[in-house]
């Protein structure tokens, strides 16, 4: 059960704070994680602190205690900002967003899924069996987009390499019908490159490391992410992630969802031609460039369903346009076979998530939903972007990535000045305007 917090613990809301330094706020942040409480509020934004362990916090004792409730009278929490943004929506038939953002390994993954995780718990007392469903496959989508959007890297064992919003609707009673899921700015460059010590996307792990030997036989693969070279990196990395037992999560989250089995072989198949694309090898004959081994051709057009002769005209040539109209296919060299190559990879890692996310949509979207019959649809949106990171060597996407955080964090704080002073103007306070 939550009980109300005494000042042993800190102020649990930085409004509270006798002078609001710099200074004053680490400390009171330091002393509420070493007391082991993670959270703590600034007005109706909370503040969340990774301690990077399981803690007992997350229960249905302490999902019964916040249920319902109002923001203030309990302990700050992820569950209190749930709460109030599912009251809002239910009480004012209005739709509401629940941003989450911080760096790479503050725990924004985790923060969404607790949120997904406590509204599921709340909502359809009656236990219909349609809104049960509709629950489960807005769950286990976590799980499915976790395994082929998110990576290990230098901070974080389990960091987003993609940004999402998702969108939850609901009925005039409060129960979840669908949702729909945006995904944006997937690190593609990670399918053949990674910085040291760090992993590819963990599907690929999960499928060398999880799957039967037969299934693997039957993709042409061994079981050793050292073998490849998009994996190799990423191969004798620590972490707490089980790839065996993962992998097992996924298929099962893939079929509660409604992927076929033709689907959930159709992936795999495109998983494991992407690792044989990564150990194409090409030799320059002179003139012209040849790829060396045939078997890896013959295994890539049996993967991917096309012709032997079309693979390897697709790794050793371009097409080009003239300006009469005519196409003409020219030759790579030897390095830009391997460009090529690459690029290849890219594209298809990338167009494979963007299909998995829209096979997700065809299945939790509202279906037959009537405004008359129903009542207004509402929505609640989560926001979970991936985190600000500063490599060595920073790639577009990267960049992208940190530009996006810089603007969401601009907007943020707009909106929160402008809510004060509009906030102040009624209650007739003193105050000096904040541009």
């Amino acid at each position: 059960m939550a009980e109300l917090e005494g000042l042993e613990f800190g102020k649990s809301d930085f409004v509270l704070l006798d002078e609001v330094k710099m200074e004053q706020f680490m400390e009171n942040l330091k002393l509420r994680f070493e007391k082991g409480r993670i959270y703590t509020f600034i007005g109706e934004v909370v503040v969340s602190v990774n301690p990077y362990r399981l803690m007992d916090v997350y229960g249905q004792d302490v999902i019964d205690a916040y249920r319902g409730r109002e923001l203030y009278e309990n302990p700050p929490h992820l569950y209190a900002v749930a709460d109030a943004a599912y009251k809002a929506m239910k009480r004012r038939a209005k739709d509401t967003c629940i941003v989450i953002s911080g760096e790479s390994g503050a725990g924004k993954t985790e923060a969404s899924k607790y949120i997904m995780q406590y509204i599921a718990a709340i909502t359809n007392p009656h236990q219909r069996a349609d809104v049960e469903s509709v629950k489960n496959v807005l769950l286990k989508s976590n799980c499915v987009l976790e395994a082929f959007g998110n990576a290990k890297t230098n901070r974080n064992d389990n960091s987003s390499r993609f940004g999402k919003y998702m969108d939850i609707n609901f009925n005039f009673n409060g129960d979840p019908t669908g949702g729909h899921i945006n995904n944006y700015l997937l690190e593609k460059s990670r399918v053949v490159q990674q910085q040291q010590g760090e992993r590819n996307f963990h599907s690929f792990y999960q499928l060398l490391r999880g799957s039967s030997e037969d299934v693997r036989r039957s993709l042409h693969l061994k079981n050793d992410p050292a073998d490849y070279l998009y994996t190799r990196e990423g191969a004798g990395s620590v972490t707490f992630i089980n790839d065996r037992c993962s992998h097992k999560a996924v298929l099962s989250a893939l079929k509660v969802i409604g992927f076929s089995e033709e689907e959930i072989s159709s992936i795999y198949r495109i998983l494991a031609a992407i690792l044989l694309l990564g150990n194409m090898r090409f030799e320059s004959d002179g003139e012209s460039v040849r790829v060396l081994g045939v078997d890896t051709v013959d295994h890539l057009a049996e993967l991917t369903s096309t012709e032997t002769a079309d693979v390897t005209r697709s790794l050793l040539y371009r097409a080009v346009a003239t300006g009469g109209g005519e196409v003409i296919l020219k030759g790579h060299s030897e390095t830009d076979a391997c460009f090529g190559r690459d690029a290849f990879a890219k594209s298809l890692y990338e167009r494979l998530f963007g299909w998995i996310v829209g096979r997700i949509n065809t299945v939790i979207e509202v279906k037959d939903y009537d405004p008359v019959l129903h009542g207004k649809n509402t929505v609640i949106g989560v926001l979970d972007i991936y985190g600000f990171e500063i490599f060595d060597n920073n790639s577009f996407e990267q960049f992208c990535i940190n530009y996006c955080n810089e603007k969401l964090q601009q907007l943020f704080i707009e909106l929160i000045l402008r809510q004060e002073q509009e906030e102040y103007e009624r209650e007739g306070v003193t105050w000096q305007h904040v541009g």
